[in-house]
């Protein structure tokens, strides 16, 4: 329930010496292009993201004790009080009290450098989540709100937002089992309490690492793993290794079942199938997708087959390019094996067209990019970045810096910490964090969103900055879609915040953002060699976009197979083990074949957070594709276009009906066969997106 969990001034650009040659970096850009400046030891400690009291790990029970508080005399207002708007904003201020604990320890589990802090976090996730599922099962509490919406009068006084929001705080508590009986709505909490540590037992059992015996390897591979005594250790893939020996032995090992996280599994997928029945639903995925664009586990069924029915030769044709090039380099073998995908596709790919990633990191400094980004939203939507100097104990790690987004009329929209480099313990991936949300306040100011963006980049030098290559350049665009969401939502309430609406939509912006990454009009504002300062030539950026085509339907098949092996587990029971399933839905929707003692499943680590909503990545780059094609192919920097897609997209949060968004961005509602055809015509389209139109 309660968890969704100044004017603009134009910028003085200065130089800096880069090597031996001088390059010209906005602010921005310079900050990003150098080491951090050291934090005055002197100053006092402020707190992680300036909290008083996180100055030390056991400020998350002091900041608990005090949303605790906040809670029961919320929960008393609400409850007391008539029906009305003040209901729902109590709601929501409940809901944000027990969100800036919860969301803040979200991140700091995973992103903090201290086991000291990861370990306080992680217990205050615990309990502040097994007080939100009480707080689902209040009966007083549900009963302030349905007295609300059950009075035609106040609810008809309402505002469209207000009305919605209140609606969906009601969705949450029935499914939750809020009209279950007492004995029953015990065990929804039970069950739910108990998903929260089957849920973490899982995550940190997709990124364990296998050992087996040293000599189980043949010695010349040895020295491609992590050797730890008489036994080589296993965390990956290693997809990319051109050693066929290597890649076969890591995707065995890695991926060899391992018997208690399989019952973990087993477990984890019974308890939300028990738990969506008792609160009435057909199956979790009916549970989980209510709300969604998608709405229904059918229609989502229907949209893999029928992609699945699009992709089908073009997929056939991609497997072949592999296999013939896997026969061309002298493999041992010529059956095209789930280890090879990676490698050979990526092999067709540098043939082709000669792709190598070290020739474009140059042109791609994060400072560039940064850059890049800055003028791209100043242009597109009136925002710019400015950099500002952590305080003392405001950042987990000196490399860390805070950007303050401003808009040119209406001033400071919110603060995005980027957490950008490698440091030991760090987890490799990149995403967005919300620490706080956006919410107008009681005496009219708006509490402005904080949000972490963490990728895995490497820090700079003294001589050279962070380089990135194109993989990374998308990557740092995409997430900055999903903290541009953040910072443009003004929602009055922040349970509905930037980037907490349904999961199928809250792709959109990000991946729209790769769109703008591969379009050369925007590559050319910033794209500069970090030390001659020319401009990346227009012919490699037509080059990497063509690349991308190669083999892109067997990557998308990859992911429609993942997406249906995600349904399936949250579909009706199958009575056959993970693995069973995992084999037929191999067969049927991905086409390389099952290798026998492996359980890919197990490194699924999207089971948790994207549980039965896995195809939303699909489903959202289908809109996004749309959305650019229709809006911003033709001018990328089209302001009164820009200005649409705030007002239509970025600006509601989850305040309105996903599908309603859409259909105001494209003044349509899109069909299956449509969202279907805008993925298949990014496959096969001319690099519309990386001409320059202007000729």
């Amino acid at each position: 329930m309660m968890l969704a969990c100044q004017r603009f001034v134009s910028v003085v650009r200065n130089s800096r010496t880069l090597s031996r040659h001088v390059t010209t970096w906005s602010p921005v850009g310079a900050a990003f292009n150098a080491q951090q400046r050291k934090v005055d030891l002197f100053q006092k400690n402020v707190g992680l993201f300036g909290v008083p009291g996180l100055s030390t790990p056991a400020g998350f029970e002091v900041a608990q004790q005090r949303a605790l508080r906040e809670t029961e005399q919320l929960v008393e207002t609400a409850c007391n009080n008539p029906p009305g708007a003040l209901t729902v904003e109590t709601f929501d201020q409940l809901s944000d009290s027990l969100c800036k604990v919860a969301d803040l320890a979200d991140f700091v589990k995973v992103g903090h450098p201290d086991p000291a802090f990861r370990d306080a976090a992680e217990k205050a996730c615990i309990n502040i989540g097994t007080v939100v599922e009480r707080l689902n099962t209040n009966v007083e509490l549900c009963r302030s709100l349905k007295n609300l919406l059950d009075n035609k009068e106040v609810l008809d006084s309402l505002d469209p937002d207000t009305r919605r929001v209140a609606e969906l705080f009601m969705f949450d508590f029935e499914i939750s089992g809020i009209h279950l009986d007492e004995s029953k709505r015990g065990k929804a909490v039970s069950l739910n309490v108990n998903l929260l540590d089957l849920n973490n037992e899982f995550l940190n059992g997709t990124h364990l690492p296998n050992r087996i015996e040293k000599t189980a390897l043949p010695e010349h591979i040895r020295h491609c793993f992590s050797i730890d005594g008489n036994s080589i250790q296993i965390g990956g893939l290693h997809a990319d290794s051109p050693d066929e020996l290597v890649r076969e032995a890591a995707y065995k090992i890695f991926l060899f079942p391992n018997s208690s996280l399989l019952l973990c599994l087993d477990d984890l997928l019974t308890c939300r199938n028990e738990l969506a029945k008792l609160v009435g639903y057909e199956s979790f995925a009916h549970r989980a997708l209510n709300g969604t664009m998608a709405k229904t586990p059918e229609t989502v069924m229907k949209f893999l087959e029928l992609l699945t029915d699009k992709l089908s030769d073009r997929t056939a044709k991609d497997f072949n390019l592999m296999r013939d090039m896997k026969m061309k380099m002298n493999s041992r073998s010529t059956v095209l094996m789930p280890w090879d995908h990676s490698y050979f596709s990526s092999a067709v790919r540098a043939e082709r067209y000669n792709i190598d990633p070290s020739l474009y990191s140059p042109y791609f400094s994060l400072g560039a990019c940064m850059e890049g980004l800055n003028m791209l939203f100043s242009q597109l939507l009136g925002v710019s970045f400015q950099n500002e100097q952590p305080m003392a104990g405001e950042v987990w790690s000196e490399e860390v810096r805070k950007l303050a987004v401003v808009h040119e009329t209406e001033g400071l929209l919110g603060y995005i910490y980027c957490d950008f480099f490698r440091r030991p313990d760090k987890p490799h991936q990149d995403c967005h964090f919300t620490i706080q949300g956006g919410r107008l306040k009681k005496d009219g100011e708006y509490q402005h969103p904080v949000v972490v963006l963490m990728l895995s980049l490497p820090p700079p030098t003294r001589s050279t900055p962070t380089l990135l290559n194109p993989g990374m350049m998308e990557n740092l665009f995409h997430e900055m879609g999903h903290a541009m969401h953040s910072m443009l939502g003004r929602t009055r309430y922040q349970h509905v915040t930037g980037t907490r609406c349904s999961t199928d939509f809250a792709e959109v912006p990000s991946i729209l953002m790769e769109f703008f990454a591969t379009d050369y009009r925007v590559v050319n504002q910033f794209a500069r060699h970090y030390q001659t300062g020319q401009p990346l030539p227009k012919s490699m950026v037509s080059r990497l976009c063509e690349s991308k085509r190669i083999c892109g339907a067997a990557d998308t098949q990859l992911q429609v197979f993942y997406a249906a092996l995600d349904q399936v587990y949250h579909g009706k029971p199958q009575n056959r083990s993970t693995t069973d399933i995992l084999k037929k839905m191999q067969e049927k929707f991905y086409g390389l074949p099952y290798v026998p003692n492996t359980a890919w499943q197990l490194r699924f680590s999207h089971l948790i957070g994207y549980g039965a909503k896995y195809y939303s990545y699909l489903m959202s780059r289908a809109i996004a594709s749309m959305v650019w094609r229709q809006c911003f192919q033709k001018d990328p920097f089209n302001r009164d276009m820009g200005e649409r897609y705030r007002r239509e997209m970025l600006a509601h949060g989850g305040s309105k009906e996903p599908m309603l968004m859409v259909e105001g961005m494209l003044q349509s509602s899109p069909t299956l066969e449509e969202l279907v055809d805008a993925l298949v015509a990014d496959l096969d389209t001319d690099s519309v997106t990386c001409r320059d139109d202007s000729s």
